[in-house]
């Protein structure tokens, strides 16, 4: 059996409505985070937890997500001419020299499960990662790393869980089982999206995942759901009748990328830790206040003279 988990599954094919029409021609995973797209957070993080083998299941206009990772002579050549030789360093460093890069085109967007499956021919019988770039975790030591100790451990699929609110819960995969050691829980079940009446708990699985193999076969045993797509979750359900899966209450903070909101979120934070920015951008938010919105707030904000007259 394999100890080691070398590779690493970016499903990217999404079309990414959420920021249109920032995405319209531009992948999502390509948002910078202050000045870093979302992508290279979640290969950084892959690469910082020993995976080497990175693998993106892209669609149409994804194009970018692969000049990114790939060598720009052009640039570099400009850049060492100008001697600017930290930008160098951090073009040259985007993709570390052990990484390899494979890309494979999903035809269709038919879900989760779908998507993995396409990684089955580079992947074969070993261990693997499954990351969603939008879903930022920042985590010392990065997340992934602790997952895949645990896989080393018990050698057993592996998916990262936290606390989510009980209205939320339609939107995510919720596990259903027992706590077995430190932030683990043994699954005896996992429900896609269940009303919150419904929900087996409170723990919802994020973009992180580790899983053994044979969970290929369970996604081709499928039959897709709504609009046509096989989820991973009922892959995972059925995996659960042949093999031990565990979720992990994952030591992190993740920010909802795919949202808006907490896109905005991670930006912020990442601001304020910045070398060059993080002085000044905390001397910024100190010094902005309610009295500097403007008169035109919307619905959702409300200004400072309107809170006085509430008081």
């Amino acid at each position: 059996m394999h100890t080691r988990i070398t590779k690493a599954v970016f499903p990217v094919a999404g079309l990414g409505t959420r920021f249109l029409p920032a995405t319209k021609a531009s992948p999502k995973e390509m948002l910078p985070v202050v000045d870093k797209p979302l992508i290279q957070y979640a290969v950084e993080e892959a690469a910082a937890a020993g995976m080497t083998e990175m693998i993106f299941i892209t669609g149409r206009s994804k194009r970018a997500i692969e000049d990114h990772f790939d060598k720009a002579y052009e640039l570099e050549a400009e850049l060492a001419a100008k001697d600017k030789q930290l930008l160098l360093e951090a073009v040259q460093s985007i993709k570390p020299r052990n990484v390899e890069c494979f890309y494979i085109r999903q035809a269709e967007p038919l879900g989760l499960g779908h998507a993995v499956l396409c990684a089955e021919k580079l992947v074969r019988d070993e261990p693997f990662a499954v990351l969603l770039a939008d879903d930022f975790i920042d985590g010392s030591p990065p997340v992934l790393r602790q997952m895949a100790d645990l896989y080393s451990h018990y050698r057993c699929s592996v998916l990262g869980v936290e606390t989510i609110e009980p209205e939320n819960s339609r939107s995510y995969g919720v596990v259903d089982g027992r706590h077995w050691d430190d932030r683990l829980i043994k699954l005896d079940g996992i429900v896609e999206k269940p009303l919150p009446e419904a929900a087996p708990s409170n723990l919802g699985v994020v973009g992180r995942y580790i899983l053994t193999a044979r969970i290929f076969d369970h996604i081709r045993a499928l039959q897709p759901g709504a609009g046509g797509e096989y989820q991973l979750t009922d892959a995972i359900q059925s995996l659960l009748a042949e093999e031990q899966v565990l979720a992990y209450e994952y030591e992190g903070q993740r920010f909802d990328c795919g949202s808006k909101l907490g896109y905005l979120k991670a930006t912020v934070e990442m601001a304020l830790r910045h070398p060059e920015l993080a002085e000044a951008f905390a001397e910024y938010l100190a010094q902005r206040n309610l009295t500097h919105l403007p008169a035109k707030t919307g619905p959702a904000l409300v200004r400072i003279d309107r809170l006085a007259e509430v008081a």
